[in-house]
């Protein structure tokens, strides 16, 4: 049975490849071995060293790794990708992947691969995998579905889409109540989800030191987190839907304090988590420091930027807001995210700086 599932994955993914393009991550479980990426035309580009592999996957983790599917990465950040193996009784387990320093704990003991490069970098750079990428072991020469965490000897392969044009390419949110949450596309844009709650200040996110201010921080199947300070300084805000908000014991403070947006579906939809546009195959942290994809769409269309409107005027760059400031976004009246592209920019050109 699994060497059927194997098989019926190599079809989906090859298929996808020719229309799109695959990164592919290779991570040996041997400490001291080399971690590289594959690019679609073959090219093998080395990222580091694995300097520590698990022993064991981490049960149960963080609540919204439930809403991703087994063998994918469950969330992709610049200090940590997490990888769900499967879900019990309503909990997910997860193995990791870590910078080998970092100065955020971002994963459990015993259960990350620890990787020699800098956070924000590499895997957790221009090279990290879009949430939903599908993960598979490759064990005494067969590739197998992921089931638990790699045995030494194993190699983990991360599969991810590096698209030439994203069915979405630029979402705005209204910042108010019930503001809407636009999706444009080469369908024209679409009203996607409403704002229970708008985002008012700024917060001490952690990982928010290894990233840029107006760039993705972190996303998952409950979180798009933005960075809003400098790099090496800490500084964010959260975006999430509306059942993590209401459901997951972590982020009862999210309806108290003002550093997290709170986004609805629309009346009969499906629930926001762990589905895109906005929490499944979305976001990356995309290239910095010396981190390069080849080429000069892939590798500035894959940092995805975030703009902002202040008091209704033109789009401009988020204020650089650093630590705790519970009123540092409270003229912010709109934001837009920009979605990673490897292509050149076509006809929705026009709509960037439209209002």
């Amino acid at each position: 049975m699994r060497k059927i599932l194997a098989a019926l994955l190599f079809v989906i993914m090859a298929s996808s490849a020719k229309a799109e393009g695959l990164i592919e991550l290779r991570i040996p479980c041997n400490v001291g071995a080399e971690v590289t990426a594959k690019l679609p035309g073959g090219e093998i580009v080395p990222l580091g060293h694995v300097r520590m592999i698990p022993v064991r996957a981490n049960y149960p983790a963080y609540t919204a790794s439930k809403w991703a599917s087994p063998s994918t990465v469950c969330a992709s950040a610049v200090n940590a990708i997490h990888i769900l193996v499967n879900v019990e009784a309503g909990r997910g387990r997860i193995i990791s992947l870590v910078p080998s320093v970092t100065v955020t704990s971002a994963a459990a003991p015993g259960a990350f691969f620890a990787l020699e490069m800098d956070a924000g970098t590499g895997v957790f750079g221009a090279f990290a995998p879009l949430t939903g990428s599908r993960v598979t072991v490759e064990h005494g020469g067969e590739e197998l579905p992921l089931e638990d965490a790699p045995s030494e000897g194993d190699t983990l392969i991360i599969r991810s889409l590096l698209p030439e044009s994203p069915s979405v390419y630029m979402a705005d949110i209204e910042n108010r109540p019930g503001g809407r949450v636009i999706a444009y596309s080469a369908d024209g844009p679409r009203v996607i989800a409403r704002v229970m709650r708008p985002v008012r200040g700024v917060g001490r996110f952690g990982g928010s030191v290894y990233q840029n201010g107006g760039r993705i921080r972190a996303s998952h199947s409950g979180v798009i987190c933005v960075a809003t300070s400098p790099r090496d300084t800490v500084g964010g805000l959260q975006i999430m839907p509306l059942k993590h908000a209401l459901t997951s014991p972590e982020m009862l403070n999210a309806w108290k304090l003002t550093q997290w947006m709170i986004v609805a579906p629309l009346p009969g939809m499906l629930d926001l988590e762990g589905t895109p546009p906005l929490f499944k195959s979305a976001f990356v942290p995309g290239a910095q420091l010396g981190d390069k994809l080849p080429g000069l769409w892939s590798h500035y269309g894959r940092r995805p930027l975030v703009l902002c409107r202040v008091d209704g005027g033109e789009w401009e760059h988020l204020p650089k807001v650093e630590g705790r400031v519970d009123d540092g976004l409270e003229n912010v009246t709109h934001l837009r995210l920009y979605f990673p592209s490897c292509g050149e920019p076509g006809s929705q050109q026009v709509l960037y700086s439209a209002k």
